[in-house]
Formats: C-alpha cells, sequence, structure tokens
C-alpha cells in the first residue's frame, strides 16, 4: 500500500485483498466486550470534513478510537472556514498541531490529491468523498460485505470477487460511489453493469471498465449483487428525469423486481437511503438487504486502513503480511 488512499484505482488487487483480510482481522474486536486496540496510541487523525456527513463521520471515529488514536473533529460550518479561510491554510495550521493523518471530505474533486500532494502537510491523507470523484473506503465496505455474503466470512480469506456479476443502478453521473466501485471491483475480478437513465450516465463512461445499461428488469435475473444509489438532488442543477413517480416506476427496486434476482443475491445501498423513490420500504426491511451490515462493515474497513497506513509496517502486501490484532494486543 502507498502512503495515502486517495483513489480505489490507485490499489491493486494484493492491496485490495490485504485490507479486506485485515478488516475480518477488525471485526473480531467488535465482537469482544472491550471493543479496543492499543495500535494507534499517541497518533492523532484529524477528521476535516467540509461537507455534511452521518455515516462516514461516525464510522471513522468509530474506528479511530476503536484503535486508541487521539480524534479531532473539524467541521466546515462553525470553523474558520466559513470565514474565508482556504485548505492551504487549514492544513498548515494542521501541520503546526503534528497530526498524523488527515480523514478528508470535500465537495470539490480533487481535494484531498491536493492535499496529499501539495507539500502543505506531512501527514497521511484518506479520502472520505471528494465531490463527484472518489470515495475508496465505501467501495471497500461493499467489497467487504460483498465477499462475506456471496463467498463467506472464513472462506473469503484471500479470496477476491473473480465471477460475481454486480450491478449498479441509479445517479451514476453525480456519484463517487459508483466511480470508486467501478474502479476496486474491476481490480477484484466482478463484472460490473451500470444501470441508469441516459441522462444520469456520465460522458466517457465507455472507457470504463464496465457495461452500461437503460433497462433494469433485463440485468436483475444475472446480477449477484444490485446497488442502488440515491438520486442526489443537491448535485443537480437540471431536470434529469420527468418526475420522482417516473424514476420510481423504471429504475426503483420493489418486491417484484427483488424477486426476479437470483436466490443468493443481495441488494445494496450506500445510504441515505430514499425509501419509497429508488427502493421500497419493502426491500430495504428484507433479509437480503445488507444496509445495516455495511455500516457495521464500514468501521472494520476503516480501522484496517488507519491499521495499514499508520500502525503497521505493511508498504508491500507481498513482502511483509498483515499482523492480526491479537498479535498486536500480545505485544
Amino acid at each position: 500500500m502507498q502512503r495515502h488512499l486517495i483513489s480505489a484505482a490507485d490499489l491493486t488487487r494484493d492491496d485490495a485483498v490485504l485490507i479486506l483480510d485485515t478488516a475480518e482481522e477488525m471485526a473480531r474486536v467488535a465482537d469482544r466486550p472491550i471493543k479496543k486496540l492499543p495500535t494507534l496510541r499517541g497518533r492523532t487523525i484529524v477528521n476535516l470534513f467540509f461537507e455534511d456527513s452521518t455515516r462516514t463521520r461516525i464510522s471513522f471515529e468509530a474506528a479511530e478510537k476503536r484503535l486508541s488514536a487521539d480524534v479531532i473533529n473539524f467541521t466546515a460550518k462553525g470553523s474558520s472556514v466559513s470565514k474565508g479561510e482556504s485548505l492551504k491554510d487549514t492544513a498548515q495550521t494542521l501541520e503546526a498541531m503534528g497530526v498524523d493523518a488527515v480523514v478528508i471530505r470535500h465537495g470539490a474533486s480533487g481535494a484531498p490529491y491536493r492535499l496529499a500532494t501539495s507539500g502543505w502537510i506531512d501527514a497521511a491523507v484518506i479520502n472520505a468523498g471528494d465531490g463527484t470523484h472518489q470515495h475508496p473506503t465505501q467501495a471497500l465496505l461493499d467489497a467487504f460485505t460483498m465477499r462475506r455474503r456471496l463467498v463467506g466470512r472464513d472462506a473469503g480469506i484471500g479470496q477476491d470477487l473473480s465471477g460475481k456479476r454486480i450491478t449498479i443502478v441509479g445517479d451514476i453521473l453525480h456519484s463517487r460511489v459508483a466511480r470508486s466501485n467501478v474502479d476496486l471491483l474491476h481490480t477484484l475480478g466482478a463484472e460490473v453493469t451500470l444501470v441508469a437513465p441516459p441522462t444520469l450516465v456520465p460522458v466517457g463512461v465507455e472507457t470504463w471498465p464496465c457495461e452500461v445499461a437503460y433497462d433494469l428488469d433485463s440485468t436483475l435475473a444475472k446480477s449477484d449483487a444490485v446497488m442502488m444509489l440515491r438520486v442526489q438532488r443537491e448535485r443537480m442543477n437540471a431536470a434529469f428525469f420527468p418526475t420522482e413517480r417516473e424514476y420510481s416506476r423504471r429504475y426503483g427496486l420493489d418486491g417484484d423486481r427483488m424477486a426476479r434476482m437470483p436466490e443468493h443475491a443481495i441488494v445494496m445501498h450506500p445510504g441515505p437511503m430514499v425509501r419509497g423513490m429508488e427502493i421500497t420500504a419493502e426491500v430495504a426491511d428484507s433479509d437480503r438487504c445488507t444496509v445495516v451490515e455495511q455500516v457495521a462493515n464500514g468501521v472494520s474497513i476503516r480501522m484496517a486502513v488507519l491499521y495499514l497506513l499508520l500502525g503497521g509496517a505493511v508498504v508491500d502486501s507481498k513482502k511483509v503480511p498483515a499482523v492480526s490484532p491479537t498479535r498486536i494486543e500480545e505485544k
């Protein structure tokens, strides 16, 4: 693994499998009475969030605290950013405080890359979502959830998602989750199909390592996992479809459509869900829906990423094996 985690496309297959395997070890910590490891004791991590977030911010904070790190939460509202302070000045302020890692979410695509390569700060940078570009830890937790459900918790150790068919449905145009998942799932050997209205398919999608379809019903029977995306109205500046009812009729997942999926197939959603539009309450509350699992798995994945970037000696996954939490604790 590299020093920073900016894009899912930066991960090799070995890197991705190493993170997934390490997350399995970290998941065992959640089953214990005391959910703590001393791995990052004495390290300081800043959660630098310029955009609103619930799941991602709390997930990162939980992961950091379970690894015994000192955590500083920064939000743009109520900070000097609201007075006009630049990203550079904010970064240099953090550098002066001696932080070891920055978890950044920003509305501008490329902001985490800029922070990591500018020389403003000498700390590991983890992208928690930038504009419509990337959200690598979301893709990792999605892949982790798929591997557990489709391959098996123990059988999946060391395995990728070769041969699995994943369908991603909805607002592809504005979705960093879709872009990250296409990159990572392709790296892990899965076959990805994007399904969306033509107006919500990005220009240049033909260069992506995936297929594109416009009819949801034609893809359901051959899908191992169907990931529904939220329509991101806050990023829209035009009318991309006639009405919500029309969108739901063509691209929403209800009980009838879920019944056409293979029996082993799962339904995923990165959240927050808009019930009644892209997904019905019947589907969202079914046993095949993994939304709650994804939240729990997100903590394990983020613990694994933080451990590998800050706490372990793992630089090249081919040369240095992952150290299990039990071995860490014994030391």
